[in-house]
């Protein structure tokens, strides 16, 4: 017995007539009538009782019916339920972010698109370290990083696409001296403490200023949150070189300057898996590109 037989045996309880049955199946009456005979010598009874003019369905028969309808219906539901799983519309997407995906509102803005677009399904954004992430994406811990570069090589594994790029400002606090400039040079930090987000992404900004400054710089506190880069900044810790969208955080004692040297810049990178199967993953994945 599969699905092909119930949808005959049902035409024909529904239309109480072969041929009517055949016409609504788009089959033709003889092969109609010999499924039937198979589906009754499989079940070891008659089903239908057959007149001149049309049938009538046997006890068997109409115990038949009742269990056929909802056989098809579970089937079409279970259909349904996996058809709308690989269009994304259900399942489960976990998103891992550092600070500047919120502040860039790239993050808020795909989060947001996503939800709209598929409301059935679940979101779990987790606040995690950039150097963190690919490690929990391989694992199957995340779905979905966003992440400055952090230099280095991604693994083959992974799939790592530039989704936004934006100018380095000077976070310093109000009464520090390069505060009274307008827009600040990075060789002027040479004296100055860095303050920095992570561990291998502060190196990696080690790196770069040290050879815009010709020199590395005097000392460095690493910090775990963007939030702690700016408080220790408006603090008088040190001064802090943050993506320009920082600046939409008011924090008191905290200003903001442009750096001189345009060519500098902070960026943010999509990951996720190369061999992603999830359709909610893939969904999530391809509304983010298109929002690029």
């Amino acid at each position: 017995m599969d699905l092909r037989h119930l949808r005959y045996f049902v035409a024909v309880a529904e239309e109480r007539h072969f041929g009517r049955a055949a016409q609504r199946l788009h089959i033709v009456q003889p092969a109609l009538s010999m499924q039937i005979r198979s589906l009754e010598e499989e079940i070891g009874g008659t089903l239908f009782v057959r007149t001149s003019r049309n049938v009538e369905l046997t006890q068997a028969g109409s115990l038949l019916l009742v269990e056929a309808r909802r056989t098809l219906a579970q089937a079409e539901r279970t259909k349904d339920i996996v058809q709308r799983s690989l269009r994304g519309e259900t399942g489960t997407v976990r998103v891992g972010f550092a600070g500047n995906a919120v502040v860039t509102g790239k993050l808020t803005d795909n989060l947001r698109a996503f939800r709209q677009r598929y409301p059935d399904a679940e979101l779990q954004p987790v606040e995690m370290s950039p150097h963190l992430q690919s490690e929990a994406i391989l694992s199957g811990q995340l779905d979905v990083g966003y992440s400055p570069s952090l230099g280095s090589a991604p693994d083959p594994r992974l799939i790592v696409e530039k989704v936004g790029a934006w100018p380095l400002l000077i976070a310093m606090a109000e009464d520090h001296p390069l505060a009274k400039k307008k827009r600040v040079s990075v060789k002027s930090l040479v004296s100055e403490t860095l303050i920095l987000y992570g561990l291998n992404e502060g190196e990696k900004s080690v790196a770069m200023l040290s050879a815009q400054m010709g020199t590395q710089s005097k000392a460095v506190h690493r910090v775990s949150s963007t939030l702690t880069v700016l408080a220790l900044a408006g603090a008088g810790f040190g001064v802090a070189i943050v993506p320009a969208p920082v600046a939409r955080v008011a924090i008191p004692n905290l200003t903001y300057r442009p750096i001189i040297e345009t060519e500098m810049s902070a960026d943010l990178m999509l990951l996720s898996r190369a061999n992603e199967t999830s359709g909610a993953v893939l969904a999530f994945l391809a509304l983010a590109r298109e929002n690029r």
